[in-house]
């Protein structure tokens, strides 16, 4: 059954849309080609709904709360209690529910609000598209394009809607993402056959393909789900790699489940054949399992990340995948193109000289009208040109008559203008070499030569010449021709080079001094240009990096997939690159076991994007690369990305401390539990018990998103090592476990505890051991040097006090507490500290020992690259 908005977005008849003729499509929409009356659009917005495709919407605080009971401990931890009830034991059950109840909550308001701050930074980025309104162009959110809607579209776009073309200039789409075909389709104005297929429809658009060149005008006439895109939504989106963390947790998940079910199992039935209660046995071995369950981690993780995304925002990184956030820190290696990132990016035109290397205002002319009429990629050249010094003949003597769009194949741009004298000039300006093959003539101030080798040599020189400066060159070159109605590429010829544009883009103030703060944090960045050798290497030479190891693309493109393994890594600057090689290099790096991180913000940055570890861009790139990026930077500064990097890693260490803490005192008390409960005559805590004290180990929990972080843990990447994890939970399980056992000791043959005594003394010492980890683990340094944050702080000093104070207070006995004697007492705060003085010990020879193991493997790597050639790719 067709909706009112299917009805709306479609012609009425039922009829496909493209194969519909432009004037009753026009009609049928009831626009025209001066575009919807804003009033209009806001009205059609307000019935048909935002240009979104169908999908997963924010969860709702309800669903986000349900979520917390899909976690099969705490089901059948419920099953329990209905049990216990069942059989008569209501109050165990109410308090079991009550713990039960107010831990899902804890993580209940962490999730949420770490889901409601992710939204909202997701909002301050939003792609913008250009459209006609009331007849005037005016630029609006994708979301709000509606049925009938005109849009301007041009190299770099994303489309954002499904429909027709009404006009076009050398238009070509990358459909990929629909069809499957690698190579960009040619579109323009026309009709196509209704039964015709996406790949078939030649003078359609669709939402999510993307612009590789020219320029078109598009008639939207399906928005949101009633798009192609949307109609396959699922199977299109982009599956996310799997990052080295979350795939580390993952495993530490299963590590915790196995040794979870093999304690839990082996315990219920020892008990069971102890002839013990079924329902205590039960509760007990269920109770050690969420003692062993870091069941927090999900909503710590969390909280982290959507703490440290806010973070970063502050300080103009805005992140679009979460998961993003730990790669940023663990990323060892950047790429990036020179423009904007490593100068100021205000390019200036220094020069506008003829062939033979004399200012001349006929060169500038040709070139503000190549510029400035041309409409399609707008580029930072263009706009220098327009911005230049300057006098010449006025523009206005000159009519547009035509243009060639620029694209990354022929790497030029022409424009016809006619003068008064009625003739046709085509002005070509771009690369130098991309110009001088469509050009068979040479203007000197003797007239038009013919281009031979010794012309080519002498521009050739001069390129050279400037570009070892810093100067960026272009070339441009002129015919003069008839009028005619049309030109195309094939125009692009016998053209007479008349001269040369150079640009001058100055390093970025600070950019060196930024360059040596990634150094220093263990991040080598390596440049990914289309710019010459030259020019590329002079920069490098003023900004600090090496300017001895280049590779171009035209040796890359004579490399085998094993020789770019083997060359990426002695390799510093890749220039004149083609758009179609950077992705090459970033697999190639990858696949060294680098971390790899990929700055840009161009049409064919976007494969390039996809394929580092951590695809990074800026607010003011193309669609195509903001919607690849996993970090977007509000401003292109690489002071920002340090900043960026730096909140990374906090986020990092800030997690890997709740499962230090998980690992260490919390891990090692359930396992000396378990044991002991095979060997005394009762259980050394009931079920109640130990849910009671882990719900109040886990409050300081909260606060580690926002602990301080020590300046060493910044200085290097950090890995996810699961070996590490486990040697780490075997040498402090050890320690708390030995502890736990001297308790034990200490409770039965100096105390002589009652059973309730027993209960409540190992209660206080655990949950105090507990606590106590948690500032030892929180820093590599001696746990006093290393100040935690203030609400950290003050939550574990405040559950503390509660521990201590649980016996003596009025409900105790709900738990099954006894108040204890003080001389116990001592002895219990006694053992605590000199458990915390062994884990402080422990720590210090823990992390002594792995920091030697990562020492040899450094100098095993530096080893490495010492023994191969000083210089791969020697500069020419």
């Amino acid at each position: 059954m067709t909706s009112e908005a299917d009805q709306q977005s479609v012609p009425p008849d039922g009829a496909a849309y493209w194969s519909i003729k432009t004037d009753d499509l026009l009609r049928s929409l009831e626009t025209s080609p001066s575009g919807l009356a804003a009033s209009e659009a806001a009205s059609r917005l307000a019935k048909f709904g935002r240009n979104t495709p169908a999908s997963k919407s924010s969860a709702s605080a309800l669903v986000v709360f349900a979520r917390q009971f899909r976690s099969p401990l705490v089901l059948i931890l419920i099953f329990a209690a209905s049990v216990s009830a069942f059989v008569g034991e209501g109050q165990e059950a109410a308090i079991i529910g009550a713990i039960v109840l107010a831990s899902c909550l804890l993580s209940f308001t962490q999730e949420y609000g770490a889901s409601r701050a992710t939204e909202l930074l997701k909002q301050r980025i939003s792609r913008k598209v250009i459209v006609l309104r009331d007849g005037v162009e005016c630029s609006v959110a994708a979301e709000d394009i509606v049925p009938g809607d005109i849009i301007r579209l041009s190299a770099g776009n994303l489309i954002p809607a499904d429909g027709i073309i009404l006009d076009a200039r050398d238009f070509n789409v990358s459909e990929a993402v629909l069809t499957g075909e690698t190579f960009p389709v040619v579109k323009a104005p026309g009709r196509s056959a209704p039964e015709a297929s996406v790949a078939q429809r030649g003078n359609a658009v669709f939402t999510g393909t993307s612009v590789r060149s020219g320029t078109a005008t598009v008639l939207a006439a399906a928005t949101g789900a009633h798009t192609e895109f949307a109609s396959i939504a699922a199977a299109l989106e982009r599956k996310i790699p799997e990052t080295g963390f979350a795939r580390g947790i993952r495993q530490f998940g299963y590590l915790m489940t196995e040794i979870m079910l093999a304690i839990v199992i082996l315990v219920f039935f020892a008990n069971l054949m102890l002839h013990r209660p079924l329902i205590e046995s039960l509760l007990f071995s269920l109770a050690l399992a969420v003692g062993l369950t870091p069941e927090l981690l999900p909503a710590i993780i969390s909280v982290t990340l959507a703490r440290g995304a806010r973070a970063m925002a502050a300080k103009g990184v805005i992140v679009r995948r979460l998961d993003a956030i730990e790669n940023l820190g663990s990323m060892d290696l950047l790429c990036t193109d020179k423009t904007g990132t490593l100068t100021e990016g205000m390019i200036q035109l220094d020069g506008w000289l003829d062939v033979d290397g004399n200012a001349s205002a006929d060169i500038l002319l040709w070139a503000r009208l190549n510029a400035t009429l041309q409409t399609g990629l707008k580029n930072p050249l263009d706009e220098a040109i327009a911005a230049a010094p300057g006098e010449g003949a006025s523009l206005a003597a000159f009519k547009k008559v035509d243009e060639i769009p620029y694209d990354f194949i022929r790497k030029r741009l022409s424009v016809v203008v006619r003068t008064r004298d009625a003739e046709d000039l085509l002005i070509t300006k771009g690369a130098v070499q991309n110009v001088l093959k469509t050009c068979g003539f040479v203007r000197t101030a003797k007239g038009l030569e013919p281009l031979d080798e010794t012309h080519r040599a002498a521009i050739d020189e001069k390129f050279r010449r400037w570009s070892a400066d810093g100067y960026r060159v272009l070339g441009l070159a002129i015919r003069r021709s008839e009028s005619a109605k049309t030109f195309s590429r094939k125009d692009e010829i016998d053209l007479a080079f008349a001269g040369f544009l150079l640009f001058l883009d100055p390093p970025k103030k600070g950019v060196k001094e930024t360059l040596a703060e990634l150094a220093q944090r263990g991040i080598a960045v390596k440049v990914i240009s289309g710019d010459n050798r030259y020019v590329a290497a002079h920069l490098a030479q003023a900004i600090g990096l090496r300017a001895d190891r280049i590779m171009t693309g035209d040796e890359l493109s004579k490399l085998t997939k094993s020789a770019l393994f083997a060359g990426v890594q002695h390799t510093d600057l890749f220039v004149e690159i083609d758009p179609n090689q950077k992705e090459r290099i970033v697999q190639a790096l990858r696949s060294r076991g680098h971390v790899v991180g990929y700055l840009g913000d161009g049409i064919n940055d976007a494969p390039a994007l996809h394929e580092a570890d951590i695809g990074i861009s800026v607010d003011s790139a193309v669609d195509v690369a903001r919607e690849a990026a996993d970090i977007i930077l509000l401003k292109q500064d690489l002071g920002v990305l340090v900043r960026g990097v730096d909140d990374g890693r906090k986020t990092f260490a800030n997690t890997m401390k709740y499962i230090s803490i998980t690992t260490s005192a919390n891990f090692g008390n359930m396992i000396s539990m378990a044991v002991a409960s095979l060997f005394l005559p009762f259980l050394p805590l009931l079920a109640k018990q130990i849910l009671l004290n882990n719900f109040l180990s886990d409050v300081p929990s909260l606060a580690i998103a926002s602990d301080n972080v020590d300046p060493d843990q910044l200085r290097r990447p950090r890995h996810w090592d699961i070996r590490f994890v486990r040697r780490f939970m075997i040498s402090f399980g050890l320690v708390s476990s030995l502890f736990d056992f001297a308790t034990f000791a200490f409770l039965l043959f100096f105390a002589h505890a009652t059973e309730a005594a027993f209960q409540t003394a190992w209660f206080v010492e655990s949950l105090l051991t507990e606590l106590a980890i948690v500032l030892i683990v929180r820093t590599h340094r001696a746990f006093w040097a290393s100040r935690p944050s203030p609400l950290l702080a003050w939550l574990t000093l405040a559950v503390g006090i509660i521990a201590i104070m649980i016996p003596y207070l009025p409900f105790a006995a709900w738990f099954g507490f006894v108040p204890l004697p003080l001389p116990m007492l001592a002895g219990l705060v006694a053992i605590t500290a000199l458990y915390l003085l062994a884990s402080e010990a422990t720590k210090r020879w823990f992390f002594g020992q792995e920091n030697r193991k990562s020492h040899r493997k450094r100098a095993g790597r530096t080893i490495e690259r010492g023994a191969k050639p000083h210089a791969a790719y020697p500069r020419s």
